[in-house]
């Protein structure tokens, strides 16, 4: 068996399997590790047998079994002698959990995001165990969202599952207040699900579309659920405007092409239409929050017919709003860029410095791609060329890290940039 097709089953299957679990036996890591022990029963079963006509109730009868084993050996230790007694008949062991047949077309996907974003957990420790556990994005992933080592987001997960265990933590519908706070946890999982779909961390691709499409798939779900929420559709907003580069993002190699050099007829303008239209219904109503700026400031991307006439001033008015509501050394970068490109690249250098000394950005390649650029446009030549392979040795992307040494080889062939040519390394 082609071990793309398990993995594709696998991404399709685990959001529902797990939350059949976590419905019917609550602990959330036993339950993922009884789904873990599932799969890699699927991996030794199903290359002989072939996949079942329902791989989610294969799935979720295996690993309710693994639970059951598992509870079984643990009251057997505890009391061998009443194991016996409380040992539940091996039919009742085979039937699956009542939603395990359900049509493989259910989606309880953002049901169970809710139910993982449980308040027991600080905010970054829901959105972690809920990638790892749900979304299906690995560590290293995740790691490089949170901009910090792969072993502190493992123990970061590690301990958020034994905060939910120590807690007692049963996954029920929240209560009313605790929705929001849920909701907006949510939603920092999907944008994050989005970005690594937009520009993978790692791999020899720039984009994983499935991982895009599912992301916007799930918010126009909740979207649907939650209309009057403003973040919601901010968010929804963001990612339809930001989607609606993907063709253009890549050449025919599949190498990287940056948004001041794409050919603008190739976006969607069906997506950047319905992206700019939630923003106008949504902008007047009040309260402006992050989601709603930073897809402001997609939009002003989006409208503007050529590179030379995105409006720079206006993208930085926007990040200055933005780094108010939601600060972030993410947030200043971005900045940096959009004032280095409006008031000259001094300024945002000046922006940059600080991040040098911070260690989590000094990590990020894009913190040396900004610095680059705006190098190259300060006539730095020298020091420009140096970033850019700083930039390059510290992606995982093999598509940003050819391109980042193409613009080092560039630049130091021909050193600063001709006259008026300002490529911008924003969202490249």
């Amino acid at each position: 068996m082609n071990p793309q097709l398990l993995e594709d089953v696998w991404r399709r299957e685990s959001s529902h399997v797990l939350g059949a679990l976590l419905r019917r036996h609550g602990d959330f890591g036993d339950c993922e590790d009884a789904a873990q022990e599932a799969l890699a029963a699927a991996a030794q079963q199903w290359p002989r047998d072939g996949i079942p006509d329902n791989p989610r109730g294969w799935l979720v009868r295996v690993a309710s079994r693994r639970l059951i084993d598992h509870a079984r050996a643990a009251r057997a230790r505890v009391a061998r002698e009443q194991a016996a007694a409380v040992a539940q008949p091996r039919d009742a062991e085979q039937a699956p959990p009542a939603d395990a047949d359900r049509a493989p077309g259910t989606d309880d996907t953002l049901q169970l995001f809710l139910l993982c974003c449980h308040p027991a957990l600080s905010r970054p420790s829901q959105v972690a165990l809920t990638l790892r556990a749900v979304a299906g994005l690995s560590t290293a992933q995740i790691a490089s969202a949170f901009l910090v080592p792969e072993a502190t987001l493992a123990q970061r997960v590690s301990r958020a599952k034994a905060t939910l265990r120590s807690a007692g933590a049963r996954f029920e519908a929240p209560a009313e207040p605790d929705v929001p706070g849920r909701v907006a946890a949510v939603l920092d999982v999907l944008h994050l699900v989005f970005n690594e779909g937009h520009t993978r961390s790692g791999g020899d691709t720039l984009l994983d579309r499935t991982l895009a499409l599912e992301a916007i798939r799930l918010t126009r779900r909740l979207r649907g659920l939650l209309p009057d929420h403003d973040e919601v559709a901010g968010a929804l907003a963001l990612m339809l405007l930001t989607h609606a580069r993907a063709d253009a993002r890549t050449d025919d190699r599949g190498d990287l092409v940056p948004m001041a050099e794409q050919d603008r007829a190739r976006w969607d303008r069906a997506l950047i239409t319905e992206g700019v239209a939630l923003l106008e219904e949504v902008l007047p109503r009040g309260h402006v929050g992050r989601y709603q700026l930073q897809a402001s400031i997609a939009a002003v991307h989006a409208e503007a017919t050529s590179a030379e006439e995105t409006d720079w001033l206006q993208i930085s008015l926007l990040y200055e709003m933005l780094e108010k509501v939601a600060p972030s050394p993410a947030v200043v970068l971005n900045r940096a860029v959009a004032e280095g490109m409006s008031l000259g690249p001094t300024q945002g250098l000046a922006l940059i410095e600080p991040l040098l000394a911070d260690p989590a950005m000094r990590r990020h390649h894009r913190t040396y791609a900004v610095q680059a650029h705006l190098l190259e446009m300060a006539g730095r030549p020298d020091e420009a060329v140096s970033a850019y392979r700083r930039a390059a040795q510290l992606t995982g992307s093999q598509p940003e890290q050819r391109y980042l040494n193409r613009r080092a080889a560039r630049v130091q062939r021909q050193g600063i940039s001709p006259p008026g040519e300002r490529r911008s390394v924003e969202q490249l």
